[in-house]
């Protein structure tokens, strides 16, 4: 019986975590947000205990910030923060695509292997971009990330994979309140995902790293985009008016 109970609380602690990173992940739970355990455990219908778990699980994947007093804060990430994201996926996928594609000839033997995750994959990119040129946020977040969960799987270390997702997981959750604010959305949503499952399908290095290059370097525009307040930060529109009845100033890019 101990036992039972045992794998109840954590796959309710799992079902608490993974309800609460998607509410991040969507922005409806919104950086900065301070919540305490109870106050979860009393949305939820559940003990304290599961919940806190739930809590330090997130406070580990760098999804939440706890406070001793105060409970836990989801985090705030800045530009700096998504540039340096950045960084470490494209460094990380550099050398997967140098060590993992060295032979660029798909032999019958992988075609074969792969076959069924390419067509997976395949159908994932295809919903992906759907979503991303009708500026779907919800839908395309969810097929993003296991478009990506789905590849990471292909290079058959978890490590690497689970980085990654990590690093998705937490560009998303800095991404989505500009982007839910901005009327151009669909301009600053990647939509390469079914070029990119060409190149890997064919094993084309040369075609995989151009299109690595454009996500990688599509991000980076963006950064520099949100660094000069074009869309601005969420919540920082234009100013109230002065005290003379004047507008404030605004924002660079603020409507």
């Amino acid at each position: 019986m101990p036992a039972s109970g045992a794998v109840t609380r954590s796959t309710l602690r799992q079902q608490i975590a993974d309800a609460l990173r998607d509410e991040v992940i969507a922005g409806r739970l919104q950086p900065g947000r301070e919540f305490t355990v109870k106050q979860i455990a009393e949305q939820y219908g559940v003990s304290a205990t599961p919940v806190r778990e739930a809590l330090f699980d997130l406070s580990a994947q760098g999804l939440l910030e706890s406070d001793q007093h105060r409970g836990f804060r989801v985090y705030q990430f800045t530009v700096a923060d998504y540039r340096a994201l950045v960084e470490a996926r494209t460094l990380v996928m550099d050398a997967v695509i140098r060590d993992g594609f060295r032979d660029q000839s798909p032999s019958a033997a992988w075609q074969l292997k792969y076959r069924d995750a390419l067509v997976s994959l395949h159908r994932r990119a295809e919903e992906a971009a759907r979503a991303a040129r009708g500026g779907d946020l919800d839908i395309l977040i969810g097929y993003d990330l296991r478009f990506w969960r789905e590849l990471g799987a292909l290079v058959g270390n978890t490590y690497i994979s689970d980085f990654l997702h990590r690093l998705r997981v937490q560009a998303w959750v800095f991404a989505v309140p500009y982007l839910r604010g901005d009327a151009n959305v669909r301009d600053w949503l990647w939509k390469g995902h079914a070029d990119l499952v060409a190149a890997v399908a064919l094993r084309d290095r040369d075609a995989l790293c151009t299109v690595i290059g454009d996500y990688n370097g599509h991000a980076m525009t963006w950064a520099d985009q949100l660094a000069a307040g074009a869309p601005p930060h969420p919540g920082r529109g234009p100013q109230p008016p002065a005290a003379d009845g004047r507008a404030g100033p605004t924002r660079p890019g603020a409507a």
